[in-house]
């Protein structure tokens, strides 16, 4: 029984349904962090619908109200808690710039190596090496927020969190993965 209760305990953690943690939002109001957000929740389905054009928001999957109102919630915890976000990217994916507007964070700009990885695996060298110097780079003072999909969170940190959630990021220099995992914020807080 301790085995199955252990097992079902790690999925949750890697499948994200932890809500958010002090941790992670301790860390985003020190500054200097990285909130990696998975885009809110969307019409039913993974990918996108056969000759989808990333120019054209009809031809995708988009955000449903529900994805909506979760991402207007995350961006109201980021105020609440004063946590200043320096720089805003998006995964081209209307789902993603949406939810980065939403959370009313600041100024979206997009970033191709956060475009989806779904059903692009070839792509997933040279996007995460991309992001890994990204996220390792950063600075600050305040926080870098980005606005992926869940493949490709799950893609570089083995981490697939809810819709509308994230993982807070510490840069790391000079080690492999370009970061170390400080915590999580979700839209609940």
């Amino acid at each position: 029984m301790g085995r199955i209760l252990l097992t079902f305990l790690a999925f949750l953690y890697i499948n994200g349904s932890a809500a958010a943690d002090e941790a992670g939002l301790n860390a985003l109001t020190s500054g200097g962090h990285i909130v990696m957000v998975r885009h809110g929740l969307t019409t039913p389905g993974a990918g996108d619908p056969l000759g989808f054009r990333l120019d054209d928001c009809k031809t995708q999957r988009n955000l449903i109200d529900e994805g909506r109102e979760e991402s207007r919630k995350l961006g109201r915890l980021l105020r609440e808690r004063k946590i200043a976000i320096d720089r805003v990217m998006s995964s081209e994916w209307c789902r993603c710039v949406e939810t980065a507007e939403l959370m009313g964070a600041g100024k979206v700009e997009t970033y191709s190596p956060l475009n989806n990885l779904f059903g692009r695996p070839q792509n997933r060298e040279t996007q995460e090496k991309e992001l890994r110097k990204l996220i390792a780079e950063w600075k600050g003072p305040g926080n870098l927020l980005l606005v992926t999909h869940g493949a490709n969170m799950g893609a570089l940190m083995q981490i697939n969190p809810e819709t509308a959630a994230g993982v807070v990021l510490a840069p790391a220099p000079g080690t492999d993965a370009g970061f170390k995992v400080v915590g999580r914020i979700a839209p609940e807080g």
